[in-house]
């Protein structure tokens, strides 16, 4: 029942807007509304509010590029390959990273414990404790073959504790075919001459 009152309230609201005569003398015919709206437009109706907005006149230097006003459709990815190969830093925790493998001394090893540990001393005179897995020295920057790969680092890392010399690695991740580097680093206790002779 309520929907039916609310159809009719509907039906009398549009009965009375519309009105039940034809059109009044007052009004233009149908057919004539557009020329007279399109009259208004081409006076102008310099009084009238409705007319739209007013001319902008744009500059050629609006629509260069600025910090403003930037190229949505700008590709900024050849800047991203720039930045990344100018700064190439390692994502693993690297002993030493300061100093070449060849500056490093090998003055202990302790075999008798899990894992085995050695103590290499640094050119300031100060040991570090390292084990087998963890990387130590200065990493070696390659230089990507192509254009879109980016540089990267490759470590030494200690491969073997034995009785008399620590033994260290190095593998190329992105070349596996090549055979991996490998470095002695012999015992010297504090005050022993080596001899560099062979």
């Amino acid at each position: 029942m309520n929907r039916a009152l609310v159809v009719a309230l509907a039906l009398a609201v549009f009965a009375a807007a519309c009105g039940s005569g034809g059109p009044s003398k007052g009004s233009a015919p149908a057919g004539s509304a557009a020329p007279v709206v399109a009259a208004a437009a081409v006076d102008g109706g310099a009084g009238d509010a409705a007319v739209g907005p007013p001319k902008i006149d744009f500059q050629e230097a609006e629509f260069a590029e600025n910090e403003k006003s930037r190229d949505p459709f700008r590709s900024f990815a050849g800047m991203f390959v720039e930045e990344a190969r100018g700064k190439v830093k390692s994502q693993r925790e690297v002993l030493l990273d300061r100093y070449s493998v060849d500056e490093l001394k090998l003055v202990g090893i302790v075999t008798g414990i899990e894992p085995a540990k050695a103590m290499l001393v640094d050119p300031t005179g100060k040991g570090h404790v390292v084990q087998r897995g963890q990387f130590v020295g200065r990493a070696e920057v390659v230089q990507a073959s192509t254009t879109t790969a980016r540089s990267y680092e490759i470590n030494w890392r200690v491969d073997r504790i034995r009785d008399g010399d620590v033994v260290l690695v190095r593998e190329d991740p992105q070349n596996p075919d090549v055979p991996s580097a490998t470095k002695v680093i012999p015992l010297r206790p504090e005050g022993s001459v080596v001899s560099d002779q062979q």
